[in-house]
């Protein structure tokens, strides 16, 4: 069953700060919209008409190169604007969004979204954060791409994760997102061979141990000693 727009939008750190005569404004506008496993929010070149805002779920952000090569720029969680830049800049999105599992994303058309922005500066800071904090990350995604052995850079990945979302347990720390090999290998700009050798060899070692795409961390020592070299 899908949630109530005026219930989801109180999930929601941006909106959670507005007035209640302001959440009921902006849900009149807005839908929520549901997106399977694997299902695009938006393709690359589609015009940025709607302001979409991840309720539930994860989100890649990735571009096709020319050569074919999948690179995902980010992965976003709940709370994240998607696309935001775009529909503010109002031109066409510049990558494409996947659902990476079942997703809730609000919807709202970007007039009556602008509208609220122009009444309600608080929530243009709280946006205009949000935005400056997605830019930030995507810079460090593309040092996390290219600079360094491709061992640091997965040992980066896996302990950005950790400190992120990372569920601390008996026998480490759990990280409770599917991540395929295929898209380790384009988080990381590297091919899905080598994601498979370094995750084979981390098994092995009792670094990072892999069930069914998911991951436990089990000697978070040994990446921060790999992270550093």
């Amino acid at each position: 069953m899908t949630p109530n727009v005026e219930d989801l939008l109180l999930e929601v750190a941006l909106y959670r700060r507005l007035s209640e005569e302001d959440r009921v404004h902006l849900a009149s506008a807005a839908t929520v919209e549901r997106f399977a496993k694997g299902e695009a929010v938006f393709h690359e070149g589609e015009a940025a008409r709607d302001f979409f805002t991840l309720a539930r779920g994860r989100v890649k952000v990735f571009k096709i190169m020319p050569n074919g090569r999948v690179v995902i720029l980010e992965i976003l969680g709940p709370s994240d604007p998607v696309g935001a830049v775009a529909v503010y800049e109002e031109v066409a999105f510049p990558a494409t969004a996947e659902a990476m599992e079942e997703t809730l994303c609000i919807r709202i058309p970007k007039q009556p979204f602008f509208q609220l922005l122009e009444s309600r500066p608080s929530l243009a800071r709280g946006l205009l954060k949000a935005m400056t904090h997605r830019i930030v990350v995507l810079a460090n995604r593309f040092a996390d791409q290219t600079v360094g052995k491709v061992d640091t850079r997965f040992s980066r990945l896996f302990l950005k994760l950790a400190g992120e979302m990372g569920q601390p347990g008996d026998e480490g720390i759990f990280i409770p997102m599917t991540l395929t090999r295929q898209e380790l290998a384009d988080l990381m700009g590297t091919t899905v061979e080598t994601a498979i050798r370094i995750m084979s060899r981390w098994g092995k070692e009792g670094v990072v141990q892999t069930d069914r795409n998911v991951f436990l961390v089990t000697d978070r020592q040994a990446l921060e000693q790999i992270a550093a070299d």
